[in-house]
């Protein structure tokens, strides 16, 4: 095993066993050193690959810390890997987003937020009134996720914003032959989901939601380039 990669294991384990819990201080270097039995240079290296992964927070002057290790925070940084995720992968995490993004939507129906509603609406009004492809995404970006934020799990939130990203850099709404049948299908799907939040149906949520993703990922599976002949 390389250096740095025993001190980063040595660290892990020493967070991941409660040894160092959330917002606790790192031991002075030297200690630290010899506890995982590495050099310095090796212990700050595995502190970095850490450190952007949100799991460790270094404070000027103070030392370095254990972050709170807030799940949502952590996922959130998942972005920086997800974006790389080809067309395929995309497709099976857009499984996963349809599993928890129905259930969200099943949460928001029931937690009956009283103010949900009025901006899912407002937020509607404005999707369907525009076709400017870039707009519709960040449209379509705040419904979701205002959805998820009301369903109560903010790192179901953050993992669904995490997909979504992903999904947003293949051009659905791009302008085309299809644009208008693919806008009207995804403006009802949005509806059918919003009616359901009105009458404070969580199933009907759930069904509408799961449909709607559903329906994106056929748009995105109909990206997929035809598969080639082979060569005689």
């Amino acid at each position: 095993m390389a250096a740095t990669d025993k001190a980063l294991a040595g660290l892990r384990q020493m967070i991941a066993s409660g040894e160092l819990g959330p917002r606790a201080k790192f031991p002075p270097e030297p200690e630290l050193c010899d506890h995982l039995g590495v050099s310095r240079s090796s212990l700050r290296e595995a502190v970095r690959s850490l450190a952007a992964l949100g799991v460790i927070e270094s404070r000027h002057g103070s030392g370095t810390y254990v972050s709170a290790l807030d799940p949502a925070s952590i996922i959130s940084r998942f972005s920086l890997s997800v974006e790389l995720i080809p067309l395929e992968g995309l497709l099976e995490l857009l499984e996963v987003r349809r599993v928890l993004e129905s259930h969200a939507t099943a949460a928001a129906a029931a937690r009956q937020d009283p103010g949900l509603a009025a901006q899912l609406s407002s937020i509607l009004d404005r999707l369907e009134a525009i076709t400017d492809p870039v707009e519709i995404q960040h449209l379509d970006a705040e419904f979701h996720g205002a959805i998820c934020s009301a369903g109560g799990n903010p790192t179901v939130t953050a993992l669904t914003d995490v997909i979504r990203g992903r999904g947003g850099h293949y051009r659905i709404f791009e302008p085309g032959a299809d644009f208008d049948a693919i806008k009207q299908t995804s403006d009802r799907g949005h509806r059918a989901i919003l009616d359901a939040i009105v009458t404070r149906d969580p199933a009907a949520a759930e069904t509408a939601a799961s449909a709607h993703i559903a329906q994106t990922e056929l748009w995105l599976r109909a990206l997929r380039p035809e598969p080639q002949p082979d060569l005689p």
